[in-house]
Order: C-alpha cells, then structure tokens, then sequence
C-alpha cells in the first residue's frame, strides 16, 4: 500500500492535538466524528482546509467530511462570535413571541440564525426547545437560560454582554 504523507494545513500548534486524536483510532475513517470534534474544539469551527486535511488523512471521500459536517448541529464551519445568542423555537416559545425575538436581533444586529456579526462579537442560532416551556419565550445566552423574554430585555441583555467585552 502506497501511504502519501499528509501535512497540515498550517504549522499552527493545534494540529497535533488533530492528529493525535487520528493516531489514536489508527488514522481510520471511524475516527472522522471525533476527529471533526477535536478540530472543531481547536479552532472554533471547522474550515474548508481543515475538512479536506482531515478527509486526506482518514481516507474518506470529501463529500462524506463535508455531509458528517452538515449534518450534525453541533458542528458549525462559521467562525463564531464571543458571544452566542440562541432563541428557542419550540412550539410554547414560537407562541409566546420568539418570532419577535429574532426580528429584534435582526433589526438591531443585521444578524438572521446562523450568522454572525461583521465584528464578531454575537452569533445567532436557534433551538428546537431548551426545556423551558414554563418561561416561554425562551433563550439562552452564552449557554445561560432566560426566559419569559421580551424583545426589549433580550436586546438589553446582548447589549450589557457584549458591552462587558470593552
């Protein structure tokens, strides 16, 4: 069998800690989900030249990389904001105004889910429920639940976080 050397993308130190989490699986391509994880944990998101180095050196075919990439939520291949707003669009939030939530942040911020400001400082996701139905509308910034949100109060909240940042 003919291996060709792969080299990473960049000589950016984080690449070892990539390639050790492909060692440790024997450089298989069952490794690609833990792999993608590990890049993803490195680097914040996973970028054009990280999934095409990762599908070289697992053997597996760039459309396969790039699907896993999709498919998953977790996996994002958007460099993210410091900070991450999610609105809840369960049934009990979508009714309680989480619709509105997101116009707010749109006007405000120029932002639709999935995206991320021009400055980096908010990126805008959404969630099929966060498990709190009782406080609807629901969201969560920076991994904090607040409910029975209006749109003024999650606009000021956004604001008082990333005003903590200057």
């Amino acid at each position: 069998m003919n291996a060709q050397a792969t080299y990473p993308p960049t000589d950016d130190k984080r690449w070892r800690l990539v390639e050790n989490t492909m060692r440790r699986h024997g450089n298989q391509p069952a490794a690609l989900i833990e792999t993608l994880h590990t890049v993803q944990e490195c680097f914040g998101y996973l970028e054009a030249n990280a999934l095409s180095y990762v599908a070289t050196t697992l053997r597996v075919p760039l459309s396969k990389v790039y699907g896993v990439a999709t498919f998953y939520h977790f996996f994002t291949l958007k460099p993210q904001g410091r900070h991450t707003c999610a609105v809840c669009l369960g049934t009990a939030c979508y009714i309680k105004g989480a619709q509105t939530l997101l116009d707010a942040i749109k006007e405000r911020y120029g932002i639709t889910p999935g995206q991320t400001t021009e400055d980096q400082n908010l990126s805008l996701v959404t969630a099929r429920c966060v498990g709190a139905c009782g406080i609807a509308a629901a969201g969560s910034l920076d991994g904090e639940v607040h409910g029975k949100l209006t749109a003024e109060e999650l606009l000021s909240r956004i604001q008082e976080t990333i005003s903590h940042d200057t």
